[in-house]
């Protein structure tokens, strides 16, 4: 309670700003700090060095929309309703057609946090549902500017609009129009654009004494990869390290900024990524996942586990390394935490605060549950991962070319039919064997032990699942961008075709 008094009296500076940046599509390996042969990204491996470094942080699901969305209600997407029924285990997004988006039931972080008098901004990716109902305005933002997709495209405005850009609740163009991305080239000004917005937004809120929430959500490395003039061409990694470095570059302004306008000591700083890094995308387009199994869309470690930095200047001690299993709904809670809030009584969440872990060192024992879609695929548990499902992608999107494990073939691991191991779920130690090549023995002593209680997880999580309505099964062509608002002031607006719904299809 004293942090409220403190947040709506004169010295708001007690209650810290929170600044979340989050990638798209970066892989754990992508980092100096975790490897990265090239140690292109200084910036973020001094944050590193200046703050705690987090081997074991984990995202909510294997693809943006989920994860996001998981993020900003601190609750699993099988809960929050981001994902599908349409085929089992399939992984869903939110494309232009969609119908669904993030309910109103559910109560987003920024809508939580205006009870502590913050000001809140998302700058880039929204991704939570493009109709007006799911704008992120109406869910607790003060400003934006960005995308409710991504930046797919460009279309020919009959078949299928250009994605919107909006500033607040308006429009301000289309992606590829107004907002240039050269696919020949890869380059595009949109990062650039995201950090002014974001030194604007911190010195804008500085000033006004007001504390801040900052989601920093750009997807530069979500392919088709892009960069400005200034980037391409310099990196050992080609075009994808160039999207990199430049975000890189950006983190490292920013931190700067607010170390120049004397507010690091009051803003708590993460840095993360929303999935594993597009294998199917790799090399050109694609990132890293270090010493892990495959990538995004799967729930091996190469699709769940994430970089992930914590930053506050005078509170984390310099150079910590952190073994505790993270994830990114605890970003809710510990936000939560940092504004003296308590999270919502009424509804289960399942974030952690993370405050012990990142300022005492503690170690807060918790499972880590993988899903795909509507299916629980894995938990982990300490150094042991179980498979309760195992697939990569269909013998038929494999036969076209679509791989998310490429080079990458564990006998019996990486599935292209969906293979159940419900009654012997298949053991790693992630430990000893972080790419998740040698299933344990099921005769073994310590497999059994393991398994036991990781099912006693598994029966305590089912016995609280009530699963939210699913959002991502209807697609419509008439619901996409033809008419987003301050189309007319623009010029900009298209007619839709007439209503058709239909069930999403979602091969993956």
């Amino acid at each position: 309670p004293l942090c409220l008094c403190w947040a709506l009296g004169p010295a708001a500076a007690a209650t810290p700003n929170i600044l979340l940046l989050l990638m798209d599509d970066m892989g754990w390996g992508d980092l100096g700090v975790f490897g990265e042969p090239s140690k292109e990204t200084p910036n973020l491996d001094q944050m590193a060095a200046e703050g705690m470094l987090f081997l074991d942080f984990y995202t909510a699901s294997p693809l943006c929309s989920p994860s996001r969305a998981a993020l900003l209600t601190g609750r699993l997407p099988v809960r929050n309703g981001f994902y599908t029924t349409n085929g089992h285990a399939r992984n869903a997004y939110t494309p232009q057609d969609i119908v669904g988006g993030i309910p109103d039931s559910e109560l987003l972080l920024p809508e939580l946090l205006k009870k502590a008098g913050y000001t809140n901004k998302i700058i880039g990716k929204w991704h939570l549902g493009h109709r007006p109902q799911f704008h992120p305005l109406r869910h607790g933002f003060d400003e934006w500017l960005g995308s409710p997709n991504c930046h797919f495209g460009p279309y020919d405005s009959r078949e299928r609009p250009n994605i919107p850009v909006y500033r607040d609740w308006e429009m301000a163009g289309r992606y590829y129009e107004d907002f240039k991305i050269d696919l020949k080239t890869g380059e595009a000004n949109l990062t650039q654009l995201y950090l002014q917005e974001a030194l604007d937004f911190i010195s804008k809120q500085q000033a006004s004494q007001q504390p801040f929430f900052l989601y920093w959500a750009i997807d530069a490395t979500h392919a088709p990869v892009y960069a400005s003039k200034q980037f391409l061409g310099t990196s050992q990694r080609g075009l994808y390290g160039d999207a990199v470095r430049e975000i890189d570059d950006s983190v490292g302004k920013i931190l700067r900024h607010l170390q120049q306008l004397g507010i690091s000591e009051n803003t708590f700083v993460f840095f993360t990524s929303d999935n594993g890094a597009a294998l199917i995308s790799a090399p050109k387009q694609g990132g890293s996942n270090g010493p892990f199994l495959c990538g995004k869309q799967t729930t091996f470690e190469g699709g769940m586990r994430e970089p992930a930095i914590a930053w506050w200047p005078g509170h984390i001690p310099a150079g910590g390394v952190s073994h505790q299993l993270g994830s990114v709904m605890d970003l809710f809670s510990t936000s939560l935490s940092l504004a003296g809030l308590q999270p919502p009584s009424d509804r289960q969440i399942d974030g952690i605060d993370l405050l012990p872990v990142i300022l005492q060192g503690k170690l807060i024992d918790r499972p880590i549950f993988y899903y795909r879609g509507n299916e629980l695929m894995a938990v982990r548990a300490g150094l042991y991962k179980a498979h309760y499902w195992t697939w990569s992608n269909s013998l038929e999107e494999h036969s076209k070319g679509i791989d998310f494990c490429p080079g990458q073939s564990v006998a019996g691991v990486t599935t292209h039919t969906q293979e159940e191991h419900t009654y012997l779920p298949l053991l790693f130690h992630l430990g000893r064997d972080p790419g998740e090549k040698y299933p344990l023995s099921f005769a073994s002593e310590e497999y059994q032990r393991a398994v036991e209680h990781i099912s006693g997880l598994l029966q305590q999580h089912r016995a609280t699942l009530v699963p939210g309505q699913p959002q991502l099964n209807v697609c419509d062509q008439a619901v996409m961008n033809w008419s987003p608002p301050g189309c007319e002031k623009l010029g900009k607006c298209l007619k839709a075709p007439e209503s058709d719904p239909k069930k999403c299809s979602w091969p993956h």
